[in-house]
Protein backbone atom coordinates (compact mmCIF):
# COMPACT_ATOMS: atom_id res chain seq x y z
CA UNK A 1 0.00 0.00 0.00
CA UNK A 2 1.43 3.12 -1.08
CA UNK A 3 0.72 6.65 0.55
CA UNK A 4 -1.04 7.21 -2.68
CA UNK A 5 -3.72 4.70 -2.09
CA UNK A 6 -6.36 6.53 -0.49
CA UNK A 7 -6.72 9.74 -2.83
CA UNK A 8 -9.86 8.30 -4.53
CA UNK A 9 -10.29 9.59 -8.34
CA UNK A 10 -7.30 11.69 -7.87
CA UNK A 11 -4.85 10.16 -10.19
CA UNK A 12 -3.43 13.30 -11.64
CA UNK A 13 -2.84 14.98 -8.93
CA UNK A 14 -1.07 11.93 -7.82
CA UNK A 15 0.96 11.22 -11.22
CA UNK A 16 2.38 14.92 -10.07
CA UNK A 17 3.16 14.79 -7.04
CA UNK A 18 4.68 11.44 -7.36
CA UNK A 19 7.07 13.29 -10.08
CA UNK A 20 7.57 15.90 -7.64
CA UNK A 21 8.37 13.77 -4.77
CA UNK A 22 10.83 11.58 -7.00
CA UNK A 23 12.66 14.91 -7.61
CA UNK A 24 12.78 15.99 -3.98
CA UNK A 25 13.91 12.70 -3.53
CA UNK A 26 17.11 13.41 -5.74
CA UNK A 27 17.96 16.75 -4.78
CA UNK A 28 18.60 15.52 -1.16
CA UNK A 29 20.75 12.91 -2.34
CA UNK A 30 22.75 14.92 -4.49
CA UNK A 31 22.87 17.44 -1.70
CA UNK A 32 24.02 14.65 1.43
CA UNK A 33 26.66 13.37 -1.49
CA UNK A 34 28.30 16.40 -2.63
CA UNK A 35 27.09 15.69 -6.13
CA UNK A 36 25.16 18.69 -8.06
CA UNK A 37 21.63 19.01 -7.78
CA UNK A 38 19.12 18.22 -10.95
CA UNK A 39 18.83 21.37 -13.35
CA UNK A 40 15.20 20.25 -14.09
CA UNK A 41 13.12 19.82 -11.17
CA UNK A 42 9.16 19.07 -11.08
CA UNK A 43 9.77 19.93 -7.19
CA UNK A 44 8.99 23.59 -5.29
CA UNK A 45 9.09 25.13 -2.22
CA UNK A 46 5.55 25.94 -1.45
CA UNK A 47 2.32 24.14 -2.70
CA UNK A 48 -1.58 25.41 -2.64
CA UNK A 49 -3.97 22.06 -2.83
CA UNK A 50 -7.67 22.99 -3.49
CA UNK A 51 -11.22 21.68 -3.82
CA UNK A 52 -14.99 21.08 -2.46
CA UNK A 53 -14.81 19.51 0.94
CA UNK A 54 -14.48 15.34 1.39
CA UNK A 55 -12.26 15.59 -2.03
CA UNK A 56 -8.67 15.19 0.11
CA UNK A 57 -7.07 17.93 0.36
CA UNK A 58 -5.48 17.18 3.34
CA UNK A 59 -4.86 13.74 2.49
CA UNK A 60 -3.25 14.58 -0.29
CA UNK A 61 -0.79 16.96 1.33
CA UNK A 62 -0.39 14.61 4.05
CA UNK A 63 0.49 11.81 1.15
CA UNK A 64 2.86 14.18 -0.41
CA UNK A 65 4.41 15.39 3.44
CA UNK A 66 5.32 11.05 3.83
CA UNK A 67 6.30 10.80 0.25
CA UNK A 68 9.46 13.66 0.74
CA UNK A 69 9.94 11.73 3.98
CA UNK A 70 10.14 8.55 2.69
CA UNK A 71 12.83 6.25 3.70
CA UNK A 72 12.78 3.06 1.97
CA UNK A 73 15.55 1.48 0.46
CA UNK A 74 13.84 0.67 -2.77
CA UNK A 75 14.22 4.29 -3.72
CA UNK A 76 17.89 3.42 -4.67
CA UNK A 77 16.62 0.69 -6.88
CA UNK A 78 14.29 2.77 -8.94
CA UNK A 79 11.55 2.95 -6.87
CA UNK A 80 8.71 6.08 -6.46
CA UNK A 81 9.36 7.37 -2.79
CA UNK A 82 6.13 6.93 -0.99
CA UNK A 83 6.17 3.18 -0.35
CA UNK A 84 3.68 3.33 2.73
CA UNK A 85 5.33 1.11 5.01
CA UNK A 86 9.13 2.88 6.05
CA UNK A 87 9.21 5.09 9.25
CA UNK A 88 9.10 8.32 7.36
CA UNK A 89 6.04 7.11 5.34
CA UNK A 90 3.97 5.94 8.97
CA UNK A 91 5.08 8.99 11.21
CA UNK A 92 4.39 11.34 8.47
CA UNK A 93 0.17 9.67 7.95
CA UNK A 94 0.02 9.24 11.83
CA UNK A 95 0.83 12.92 12.29
CA UNK A 96 3.72 12.17 14.43
CA UNK A 97 7.43 12.98 12.46
CA UNK A 98 9.25 14.99 14.13
CA UNK A 99 9.95 17.15 10.87
CA UNK A 100 5.93 17.08 9.97
CA UNK A 101 3.92 20.23 11.43
CA UNK A 102 0.52 20.49 11.58
CA UNK A 103 -0.71 23.81 11.69
CA UNK A 104 -5.28 23.77 11.75
CA UNK A 105 -7.50 26.27 12.98
CA UNK A 106 -8.68 26.18 16.53
CA UNK A 107 -11.58 28.46 16.76
CA UNK A 108 -13.10 30.05 13.31
CA UNK A 109 -9.09 31.82 12.70
CA UNK A 110 -5.79 30.05 12.77
CA UNK A 111 -4.63 33.15 14.76
CA UNK A 112 -0.98 34.39 14.83
CA UNK A 113 0.20 33.15 17.88
CA UNK A 114 -0.77 29.85 16.83
CA UNK A 115 1.58 30.20 13.42
CA UNK A 116 4.48 31.95 15.63
CA UNK A 117 6.73 28.93 16.48
CA UNK A 118 5.61 27.14 13.10
CA UNK A 119 7.03 29.70 11.24
CA UNK A 120 10.46 30.02 13.41
CA UNK A 121 11.15 26.23 12.88
CA UNK A 122 10.15 26.64 8.70
CA UNK A 123 13.85 27.80 8.88
CA UNK A 124 15.49 25.29 10.63
CA UNK A 125 16.64 22.66 8.79
CA UNK A 126 15.17 18.84 9.67
CA UNK A 127 15.63 17.57 12.72
CA UNK A 128 16.04 13.99 11.45
CA UNK A 129 13.97 13.65 8.17
CA UNK A 130 14.67 14.73 4.42
CA UNK A 131 12.52 18.19 4.82
CA UNK A 132 11.24 19.97 6.81
CA UNK A 133 7.59 20.22 6.13
CA UNK A 134 4.91 22.19 6.69
CA UNK A 135 1.15 21.40 6.33
CA UNK A 136 -1.47 24.75 7.07
CA UNK A 137 -4.79 22.87 6.89
CA UNK A 138 -7.72 25.07 6.86
CA UNK A 139 -5.64 27.85 5.11
CA UNK A 140 -8.75 29.94 4.57
CA UNK A 141 -8.67 30.96 8.05
CA UNK A 142 -5.76 32.91 8.00
CA UNK A 143 -6.18 35.77 9.50
CA UNK A 144 -4.35 38.82 8.34
CA UNK A 145 -1.81 38.72 10.78
CA UNK A 146 -1.25 34.93 10.66
CA UNK A 147 -1.37 35.64 6.40
CA UNK A 148 1.57 38.12 6.54
CA UNK A 149 4.07 35.91 8.83
CA UNK A 150 3.04 32.59 6.39
CA UNK A 151 3.93 34.90 3.15
CA UNK A 152 6.96 36.24 5.15
CA UNK A 153 8.36 32.72 5.41
CA UNK A 154 7.01 31.37 1.54
CA UNK A 155 9.21 34.38 0.12
CA UNK A 156 12.08 33.49 1.57
CA UNK A 157 12.26 29.52 2.65
CA UNK A 158 15.22 27.33 4.43
CA UNK A 159 16.51 25.18 1.60
CA UNK A 160 14.97 22.10 2.46
CA UNK A 161 11.24 23.46 3.76
CA UNK A 162 8.07 22.69 2.28
CA UNK A 163 4.87 24.40 2.90
CA UNK A 164 1.46 22.46 1.97
CA UNK A 165 -1.63 24.90 2.08
CA UNK A 166 -4.96 23.73 2.10
CA UNK A 167 -8.22 25.74 1.44
CA UNK A 168 -11.55 25.12 -0.67
CA UNK A 169 -10.60 27.46 -3.69
CA UNK A 170 -7.56 29.82 -4.70
CA UNK A 171 -9.36 32.90 -3.87
CA UNK A 172 -9.74 31.96 -0.48
CA UNK A 173 -5.70 32.33 -0.27
CA UNK A 174 -4.16 35.91 -0.31
CA UNK A 175 -3.28 36.56 -4.04
CA UNK A 176 0.61 37.09 -2.75
CA UNK A 177 0.77 33.42 -1.12
CA UNK A 178 -1.34 31.69 -3.93
CA UNK A 179 1.23 33.38 -6.41
CA UNK A 180 4.27 31.99 -4.46
CA UNK A 181 2.78 28.58 -4.76
CA UNK A 182 1.84 25.33 -7.19
CA UNK A 183 -1.60 24.90 -7.52
CA UNK A 184 -3.22 21.47 -7.93
CA UNK A 185 -7.06 21.20 -7.68
CA UNK A 186 -9.06 18.21 -6.18
CA UNK A 187 -12.21 17.11 -8.01
CA UNK A 188 -15.24 15.33 -6.04
CA UNK A 189 -14.51 11.73 -6.48
CA UNK A 190 -16.91 9.88 -7.51
CA UNK A 191 -19.53 7.83 -5.66
CA UNK A 192 -18.52 4.13 -7.13
CA UNK A 193 -14.93 5.11 -6.07
CA UNK A 194 -15.32 6.23 -2.92
CA UNK A 195 -17.82 2.57 -2.15
CA UNK A 196 -15.12 1.04 -3.63
CA UNK A 197 -12.77 2.25 -0.92
CA UNK A 198 -14.82 1.87 2.01
CA UNK A 199 -15.28 -1.92 1.15
CA UNK A 200 -11.93 -2.31 0.21
CA UNK A 201 -10.26 -0.48 3.95
CA UNK A 202 -12.87 -0.65 5.35
CA UNK A 203 -14.30 -4.15 4.91
CA UNK A 204 -17.83 -2.49 4.66
CA UNK A 205 -20.71 -4.50 3.04
CA UNK A 206 -21.95 -3.27 -0.77
CA UNK A 207 -24.95 -2.00 -0.35
CA UNK A 208 -23.55 0.07 3.17
CA UNK A 209 -20.83 1.66 1.57
CA UNK A 210 -22.81 2.62 -1.72
CA UNK A 211 -25.58 4.48 0.11
CA UNK A 212 -23.41 5.72 2.12
CA UNK A 213 -21.16 7.00 -0.84
CA UNK A 214 -24.24 8.48 -2.44
CA UNK A 215 -25.57 9.99 1.19
CA UNK A 216 -22.56 11.88 1.43
CA UNK A 217 -22.13 12.68 -2.23
CA UNK A 218 -18.57 11.78 -2.36
CA UNK A 219 -17.19 13.20 1.09
CA UNK A 220 -14.98 10.49 1.74
CA UNK A 221 -14.85 11.53 5.28
CA UNK A 222 -18.01 11.44 5.89
CA UNK A 223 -19.01 8.57 3.67
CA UNK A 224 -16.37 6.83 6.03
CA UNK A 225 -17.57 7.97 9.35
CA UNK A 226 -21.67 7.02 8.14
CA UNK A 227 -20.74 3.50 7.19
CA UNK A 228 -19.01 2.87 10.72
CA UNK A 229 -20.70 4.59 12.78
CA UNK A 230 -24.05 4.09 14.05
CA UNK A 231 -24.28 7.44 15.77
CA UNK A 232 -23.77 9.64 12.85
CA UNK A 233 -26.17 7.71 10.93
CA UNK A 234 -28.93 8.51 13.86
CA UNK A 235 -28.02 12.15 13.65
CA UNK A 236 -28.33 12.23 9.99
CA UNK A 237 -31.88 10.86 10.52
CA UNK A 238 -32.89 13.74 12.50
CA UNK A 239 -31.66 15.82 10.66
CA UNK A 240 -33.58 14.44 7.84
CA UNK A 241 -36.71 14.48 9.37
CA UNK A 242 -36.30 18.18 9.93
CA UNK A 243 -37.97 19.08 7.06
CA UNK A 244 -41.59 17.26 8.32
CA UNK A 245 -41.42 19.02 11.51
CA UNK A 246 -41.65 22.62 10.93
CA UNK A 247 -45.12 23.09 9.62
CA UNK A 248 -46.15 25.38 12.38
CA UNK A 249 -44.39 28.22 14.42
CA UNK A 250 -43.53 25.57 17.58
CA UNK A 251 -42.45 23.05 15.44
CA UNK A 252 -39.91 25.21 14.00
CA UNK A 253 -38.17 26.50 16.55
CA UNK A 254 -38.46 23.13 18.58
CA UNK A 255 -36.53 21.25 15.90
CA UNK A 256 -33.90 24.31 15.60
CA UNK A 257 -33.22 23.93 19.24
CA UNK A 258 -32.50 20.59 18.82
CA UNK A 259 -30.17 20.77 15.89
CA UNK A 260 -28.44 23.15 18.04
CA UNK A 261 -28.58 21.22 20.92
CA UNK A 262 -26.76 17.92 19.15
CA UNK A 263 -23.82 20.01 17.18
CA UNK A 264 -23.41 21.43 21.32
CA UNK A 265 -23.25 17.91 22.56
CA UNK A 266 -21.09 16.71 19.90
CA UNK A 267 -18.79 19.45 20.80
CA UNK A 268 -18.74 18.86 24.30
CA UNK A 269 -18.08 15.21 24.05
CA UNK A 270 -15.11 15.93 21.89
CA UNK A 271 -13.82 18.57 24.65
CA UNK A 272 -14.51 15.75 27.48
CA UNK A 273 -12.06 13.55 25.39
CA UNK A 274 -9.37 16.25 24.80
CA UNK A 275 -9.47 18.76 27.27
CA UNK A 276 -9.07 16.67 30.47
CA UNK A 277 -6.06 15.01 28.82
CA UNK A 278 -4.47 18.25 27.59
CA UNK A 279 -4.64 20.09 30.57
CA UNK A 280 -3.02 17.55 32.50
CA UNK A 281 -0.13 17.16 30.32
CA UNK A 282 0.46 20.88 30.81
CA UNK A 283 0.51 20.79 34.16
CA UNK A 284 3.14 17.95 34.29
CA UNK A 285 5.07 19.72 31.79
CA UNK A 286 4.77 22.79 34.42
CA UNK A 287 6.09 20.86 37.08
CA UNK A 288 2.71 20.14 38.83
CA UNK A 289 2.39 17.70 41.51
CA UNK A 290 -0.47 15.44 41.40
CA UNK A 291 -3.10 17.10 43.20
CA UNK A 292 -1.58 19.76 43.89
CA UNK A 293 -0.99 23.82 43.51
CA UNK A 294 0.70 25.04 40.04
CA UNK A 295 4.20 26.77 40.44
CA UNK A 296 3.74 30.27 40.81
CA UNK A 297 3.43 32.14 37.36
CA UNK A 298 2.02 30.03 35.31
CA UNK A 299 -1.39 30.79 35.80
CA UNK A 300 -1.16 32.76 32.58
CA UNK A 301 0.19 29.75 30.61
CA UNK A 302 -3.22 27.96 31.82
CA UNK A 303 -5.08 30.41 30.91
CA UNK A 304 -4.43 30.41 27.16
CA UNK A 305 -4.72 27.03 26.85
CA UNK A 306 -8.20 27.43 28.18
CA UNK A 307 -9.05 29.72 25.67
CA UNK A 308 -7.75 27.58 22.71
CA UNK A 309 -10.02 24.49 24.31
CA UNK A 310 -13.11 27.14 24.48
CA UNK A 311 -12.05 28.32 20.58
CA UNK A 312 -11.94 25.00 19.57
CA UNK A 313 -15.65 24.13 21.16
CA UNK A 314 -16.98 26.84 18.72
CA UNK A 315 -15.60 25.26 16.03
CA UNK A 316 -16.55 21.92 16.72
CA UNK A 317 -19.96 22.90 17.40
CA UNK A 318 -20.29 25.06 13.66
CA UNK A 319 -18.74 21.93 12.15
CA UNK A 320 -21.28 19.49 13.53
CA UNK A 321 -24.02 22.05 12.85
CA UNK A 322 -21.97 22.77 9.13
CA UNK A 323 -22.89 18.96 8.05
CA UNK A 324 -26.33 18.86 9.37
CA UNK A 325 -26.95 21.82 7.42
CA UNK A 326 -25.08 20.05 4.21
CA UNK A 327 -27.82 17.32 4.77
CA UNK A 328 -30.79 19.54 4.48
CA UNK A 329 -29.25 20.90 1.45
CA UNK A 330 -29.03 17.63 0.08
CA UNK A 331 -32.66 16.86 0.75
CA UNK A 332 -34.18 19.57 -0.93
CA UNK A 333 -31.72 19.26 -3.49
CA UNK A 334 -33.61 15.72 -4.05
CA UNK A 335 -36.65 16.97 -3.30
CA UNK A 336 -36.13 19.36 -6.68
CA UNK A 337 -35.40 16.88 -8.81
CA UNK A 338 -38.02 14.93 -8.38
CA UNK A 339 -40.09 18.31 -8.46
CA UNK A 340 -38.29 19.00 -11.93
CA UNK A 341 -38.35 14.99 -12.88
CA UNK A 342 -35.08 14.99 -13.43
CA UNK A 343 -32.64 11.85 -13.46
CA UNK A 344 -29.98 12.78 -11.13
CA UNK A 345 -29.76 10.08 -8.80
CA UNK A 346 -31.09 10.61 -4.94
CA UNK A 347 -29.05 10.92 -2.80
CA UNK A 348 -31.10 9.97 0.16
CA UNK A 349 -32.80 7.00 -0.75
CA UNK A 350 -33.67 6.24 2.26
CA UNK A 351 -35.74 9.25 3.32
CA UNK A 352 -38.37 8.26 -0.39
CA UNK A 353 -41.33 8.75 1.29
CA UNK A 354 -40.73 12.27 2.79
CA UNK A 355 -38.91 13.55 -0.44
CA UNK A 356 -42.39 12.31 -2.78
CA UNK A 357 -44.35 14.14 0.18
CA UNK A 358 -42.31 17.19 0.03
CA UNK A 359 -42.20 17.72 -3.52
CA UNK A 360 -45.96 16.99 -4.23
CA UNK A 361 -46.71 19.47 -1.74
CA UNK A 362 -44.45 22.72 -2.63
CA UNK A 363 -43.05 23.86 -5.95
CA UNK A 364 -40.15 24.44 -7.02
CA UNK A 365 -39.75 27.95 -6.44
CA UNK A 366 -40.59 27.22 -2.95
CA UNK A 367 -37.82 24.42 -3.04
CA UNK A 368 -35.02 26.83 -4.22
CA UNK A 369 -36.41 29.54 -1.41
CA UNK A 370 -35.52 26.94 1.37
CA UNK A 371 -32.37 25.77 -0.54
CA UNK A 372 -31.49 29.40 0.19
CA UNK A 373 -32.51 29.79 3.51
CA UNK A 374 -29.93 27.39 4.42
CA UNK A 375 -26.78 28.98 2.65
CA UNK A 376 -27.84 32.15 4.17
CA UNK A 377 -27.81 29.91 7.50
CA UNK A 378 -24.27 29.05 6.78
CA UNK A 379 -23.26 32.82 5.86
CA UNK A 380 -24.70 33.84 9.00
CA UNK A 381 -22.62 31.09 11.41
CA UNK A 382 -19.31 32.24 9.06
CA UNK A 383 -20.34 35.54 10.65
CA UNK A 384 -20.42 34.70 14.07
CA UNK A 385 -24.10 35.11 14.47
CA UNK A 386 -25.42 33.09 17.67
CA UNK A 387 -25.95 29.78 16.42
CA UNK A 388 -29.44 29.38 17.88
CA UNK A 389 -30.57 32.70 16.16
CA UNK A 390 -29.40 31.56 13.21
CA UNK A 391 -30.98 28.09 13.26
CA UNK A 392 -34.11 29.51 14.43
CA UNK A 393 -34.42 32.13 11.13
CA UNK A 394 -33.33 29.26 8.56
CA UNK A 395 -36.70 26.81 9.99
CA UNK A 396 -39.16 30.09 9.95
CA UNK A 397 -38.20 30.29 6.57
CA UNK A 398 -38.08 26.71 5.52
CA UNK A 399 -41.61 26.54 7.06
CA UNK A 400 -42.61 29.57 4.87
CA UNK A 401 -41.25 28.04 1.67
Amino acid sequence: MTVWDDLVGQEKVCEQLAAAARDADAFVTAVSTGAPPPEASKMTHAWLFTGPPGAGRTQAARAFAAALQCVSPDRALGGVPGCGFCDGCHTALIGTHADVTTVAAVGTQILAEDMRDTVRKSFTSPANGRWQVILVDDAERLNEKSANAVLKAVEEPAPRTVWLLCAPSIEDVLPTIRSRCRHLNLRTPSVDAVADLLMRREGIEPAVAVAAARATQGHVDRARRLATDPAARERRAAVLKLPLRVEDVGGALKAAQELVDAAAEDAKALAEELDGKETEELKAALGAVQGGRLPRGTAGVMKDLEDKQKRRRTRTQRDSLDVALTDLTAFYRDVLALQLGSRVAIANADAQDALERLARASTPEATLRRIEAIAACRDALDRNVAPLLAVEAMTMALRAG
